[in-house]
């Protein structure tokens, strides 16, 4: 039975007790630097080179030097070697999870527990097994244990990030095997899709939605920021225009979120995504509505068409707007409208 605070082991050893065996070989005042630098006392954080510096009297860089100092005695030592089991069933394990992988996938899916995770972090650093990549524009901070495949998985991501459309979405099954074609074309075998969405978790630029659709994490449709954006998915979701007050019911059971019809009303008027079809009802620009009242939605398709009958007007009218025949014609009434020799009606001007 797993508690709360604990789940279930990616690893065998207790890395708390891994550390405290590495550093006790230490001089005191490298072992105390190296447990405040990655925070390996209970409920610690990592402290900075400065903050630590200040404390001591001296300078950044010299606190700097002592963390490589101790790091490579540590790794000089007989404990050192004792544990060379312990740093092998470390990198099969980052090999199982798919060998280049973010800190943030490294330190939720190993550590026993949550207070591990410093230890675990720690003994990354101290591991001559593993590469890390610092954080950048493109990727979050990485662990790796193939600097050859760590390249490759990453040109992958880069160049699936620049075949997708800023605004465009996709489901996850699609997505994963854009990304497969673009892992192959790097030279990469086949994994799981397990293994590939962890390496879509190295990208900043790539994300997947709450509703399981990735796409570029500067769209709004995946970086979900207001309550038009839960809208737009909403109804993307729902497939065919709803009246404002579905749209925020369904924010309220989609995404568990407050979404006041009023409220939900306002930000759809707001919006360019988003066109009035109909009393209270929306639909999605991108689904071939235009904004306007009926009467712009006929002098629009008699311009994309030409002349028409009254039927052919009033069909392709309601493709665009849920309103009665009767509406229509009424609107065909208009002096802007008239009829040809044929009877079919065209633009006056």
């Amino acid at each position: 039975m797993t508690s709360k605070n604990q789940k279930p082991a990616a690893v065998s050893f207790t890395a708390k007790n891994v550390t405290k065996e590495l550093l006790a070989s230490l001089p005191d005042r490298a072992r105390r630097v190296l447990t405040d630098r990655f925070g390996l006392v209970s409920g610690g954080k990592g402290r900075t080179l400065e903050a630590i510096g200040k404390e001591y009297g001296i300078t950044r860089e010299r606190i700097r030097q002592i963390e490589s100092s101790g790091i490579a005695s540590v790794r000089d030592s007989g404990v050192y070697s004792e544990h060379t089991k312990t740093f092998e069933e470390l990198k099969k394990t980052l090999e199982g999870l798919g060998a280049v992988l973010s800190e943030v996938t490294i330190l939720a899916e190993i550590p026993k527990k949550d207070e591990e995770r410093n230890h675990i972090l720690f003994l990354l650093n101290v591991g001559h097994h593993f590469g890390d990549r610092r954080e950048d524009a493109d990727f979050h901070r990485r662990w790796h244990v193939d600097q050859s495949l760590a390249q490759s998985v990453e040109n992958a991501l880069l160049k699936l990030y620049e075949s997708i459309e800023p605004m465009a979405l996709l489901p996850e099954d699609e997505f994963l095997s854009e990304f497969s074609k673009y892992l192959k074309e790097s030279g990469v075998k086949p994994r799981d899709e397990e293994v590939m969405k962890r390496w879509l978790g190295l990208s900043k630029r790539l994300g997947r939605n709450p509703l399981g659709e990735w796409g570029r994490t500067e769209s709004p449709h995946v970086r979900i920021k207001n309550t038009r954006d839960f809208a737009y998915l909403t109804l993307k979701r729902h497939g065919s225009p709803m009246h404002f007050t579905e749209v925020a019911k369904g924010i309220r059971e989609l995404f568990k979120k407050p979404a006041h019809p009023a409220t939900t009303h306002n930000e759809l008027i707001k919006d360019g995504r988003f066109v009035l079809v109909g009393r209270g009802l929306y639909a999605l620009k991108e689904w071939g509505y235009a904004p306007g009242v009926v009467r712009e939605v006929i002098r629009n398709i008699l311009q994309r068409d030409g002349a028409l009958t009254r039927d052919e007007i009033i069909e392709r009218v309601k493709r665009e707007r849920y309103v009665k025949d009767a509406t229509i014609v009424v609107n065909l009434q208009h002096s802007e409208f008239k009829r040809d020799n044929e009877g079919k009606y065209i633009l006056a001007r």
